[in-house]
């Protein structure tokens, strides 16, 4: 089979990513961050989950916890965030919105990834590093996130791009390995490590590179009968990706889940019944929202709770209970209730928790589902218009205005966000203030 490089008139995908997405939208409020070494920490300000540029030089990797890099924040004036979830998540749907004008097919990988579909677009966009660069202008000025394109003949191939826009500066945030000419084409494969590939991870690149298979362009010479024999059929997909067959289609539309948790350390440990179920309501009540939001409804809920096992000198204890539905449903007060029978049974007193958390199961479309002949709980269209009221007033006024179980005001178990921002674009007493002089 031939490697030479795909003509444009294949399909052509393009990858819009956010250059370091939670820093940057810290900084779009804050300027004063800017050309700082910033790191967001995660749940708990446990760990660093993103971190700046400037950060990264230090050498600092993903996932390092945050008080171990204590001393390297005071020497270096590392500014420490607290994750700011709901800040993130409306940034990233400006940044969706803007992309789908760019084109019909879009496909939102994560909160800071897009996938673009430009196959039958050609008239409106001859030269792809055109429209890499307005979607970079117009992102930019719309929202001030830096953001990088990469274009290729399969998603697999936009992927890469992305890659080299953000490693290479030559390439101004934008790459495309479309058009590129062959030998160049050729020369930044082989400079790439085959671990860089999407879908190729640490493990599986051990083994490649014990067949000798290093780097990006070793992997695209190497037949795709051979990977599958080897790895099987998800390899040889991604040998063909790399030659420029496109295997893996535009996605979208987000599949329902089939299972959905809801899950979360506690900011402290806690050891009381009352609070456990507090929590286990808590967690309940989101992932029935998350439940409705893709129309779906469920017939078990899973709950479980643990302490916490890197402290060796705490008794341990975990367990878990289902806890099967009358009849399927999305109704949060029966969903709660059912819930709450797990921490009465599974709790034991004596132990400090240190997490919870629920599962829900058996999920069905709502649209489908076949009802029982018999009286339903939490069914039917009352049920539904209460939980659509529910989730509009939730909406509109913040998460948990309205709330099935009623919950201690100190929560205890909640999050310790002790260096969270403000939410500048969703809470009015939060959005920012100019003064004229």
């Amino acid at each position: 089979m031939s490697t030479d490089i795909i003509p444009i008139s294949r399909p052509l995908f393009a990858l819009v990513d956010v250059n370091n997405f939670y820093v940057s939208c810290e900084r779009a409020f804050n300027p004063d961050l800017v050309n700082q070494p910033v790191v967001v920490l995660s749940n708990n300000d446990g760990c660093a989950v993103a971190r700046s540029n400037e950060v990264k030089a230090l050498g600092v990797k993903m996932g390092t916890p945050w008080f171990q890099l204590k001393e390297l924040a005071k020497q270096h004036g590392i500014v420490a965030l607290s994750s700011n979830y709901t800040l993130y998540g409306d940034m990233s749907n400006r940044v969706m919105t803007i992309l789908r004008d760019f084109s019909p097919h879009v496909e939102v990988y994560s909160i800071d990834e897009c996938f673009l579909g430009l196959q039958g677009l050609g008239s409106l966009w001859p030269i792809p590093t055109g429209i890499g660069q307005t979607i970079r202008h117009r992102i930019r000025q719309w929202t001030t996130l830096p953001v990088c394109v990469g274009f290729g003949t399969t998603k697999t191939l936009a992927k890469l791009a992305n890659h080299i826009a953000k490693k290479q500066p030559s390439f101004n945030g934008v790459c495309d390995l479309s058009t590129m000419p062959h030998e160049q084409f050729e020369a930044w494969l082989s400079t790439i490590e085959v671990g860089e590939v999407w879908g190729v991870g640490r493990q599986l690149s051990l083994h490649l590179n014990a067949a000798g298979i290093k780097t990006v362009q070793a992997l695209r010479a190497t037949p795709p009968a051979w990977l599958r024999a080897k790895f099987g059929v998800v390899m040889e997909r991604l040998g063909y990706e790399l030659r420029g067959i496109s295997c893996l289609a535009l996605e979208e539309l987000s599949a329902p889940k089939k299972q959905i948790i809801s899950s979360r350390s506690f900011g402290q440990l806690i050891d009381s019944l009352t609070e456990l179920s507090e929590s286990v309501a808590s967690f309940t009540s989101s992932a029935a929202e998350r439940l409705r939001r893709q129309n779906s409804v469920c017939n078990a809920i899973q709950v479980f709770i643990q302490t916490n096992p890197f402290r060796e000198q705490d008794k341990q204890y975990s367990n878990c209970m289902t806890v099967p539905l009358p009849n399927a449903s999305s109704d949060t007060r029966l969903l709660v209730r059912a819930a709450l029978f797990g921490p009465k049974r599974i709790y034991r007193p004596g132990y400090a928790y240190k997490k919870a958390g629920v599962i829900l199961t058996g999920i069905d479309s709502a649209a489908v589902h076949q009802e029982s002949l018999f009286t339903l709980h939490g069914a039917g269209n009352r049920s539904a218009k209460l939980m659509s009221v529910l989730d509009q007033l939730n909406q509109r006024y913040g998460r948990e205005t309205v709330a099935i179980f009623s919950v201690s005001k100190n929560k205890p178990w909640m999050m310790q966000q002790k260096n969270r921002t403000p939410c500048y674009t969703t809470n009015w007493q939060d959005v920012p203030i100019a003064y004229a002089h």
